[in-house]
């Protein structure tokens, strides 16, 4: 999903109008516009103001994290698939 996208999504999600944006950022909501659909890119001090308007923090993540924090953003948990709970482990049911 392109960084446009995740904005767009992220702003529907935090029901904020480009005004509202604009308020906190100073960005102009034409600006905002463009950057919303991907007909303009930001810079890392842009990214970070509207990261900040929408309750969000703008992070960098190296490649061979990813999928690492894919998973974990997921809700997945992190570690082999067939781990036993803390309950199984605690009444002896997991693995030996």
């Amino acid at each position: 999903m392109k960084l446009s996208e995740l904005l767009s999504v992220r702003r529907a999600q935090s029901n904020r109008t480009l005004q509202q944006i604009h308020d906190v950022t100073g960005i102009a909501t034409s600006s905002l516009s463009k950057l919303l659909s991907g007909k303009s890119e930001a810079k890392a001090g842009t990214l970070e103001a509207l990261a900040d308007a929408l309750d969000a923090t703008w992070v960098l993540v190296p490649k061979h994290l990813l999928p690492e924090v894919q998973r974990l953003l997921s809700g997945k948990a992190i570690g082999p698939d067939d781990a036993p709970s803390t309950v199984d482990q605690l009444f002896g049911g997991g693995r030996e």
